[in-house]
């Protein structure tokens, strides 16, 4: 019969495991989804393969840049979507998607100052 700490040992593998492949499952989804479309910004920095937190930032910074770029003549599609906001359900909110060349253009535009954001720059440059 295995110890207390064998099966600890082992459950913790198997989470780490788990979540492990959930990310890389979330990284060929959002890669696949680019190659056939456009897509938000989110999709395109989730498809260089960084964890979470990086990508909330520089999903940020990056919308800042497409609305500066959108002044200059960059649109991307603009879509129509329903979210829950500040408790009210079904809000219509104006999106807009991107294809793998708009993204490289904005990127290009965006100068990050953190390392990881310049890792996901020049990703986000060389996937168009």
């Amino acid at each position: 019969m295995a110890s207390v700490a064998a099966r600890r040992v082992l459950r913790d593998r198997v989470r780490a495991n788990r979540a492990a492949a959930a990310q890389r499952r979330t990284v060929a989804r959002a890669a696949r989804r680019i190659r056939t479309g456009a897509r938000s910004i989110a999709t395109h920095v989730i498809a260089t393969g960084v964890d979470a937190a990086t990508v909330k930032g520089i999903v940020k910074a990056l919308q800042t840049a497409a609305k500066a770029a959108r002044t200059k003549g960059l649109k991307g599609k603009r879509a129509r979507i329903r979210r829950s906001f500040n408790g009210a359900r079904n809000v219509v909110k104006t999106v807009f998607r991107y294809t793998r060349e708009q993204i490289a253009e904005i990127a290009a535009q965006y100068k990050p100052r953190k390392a990881e954001y310049k890792t996901v720059r020049a990703a986000l440059i060389a996937a168009a």
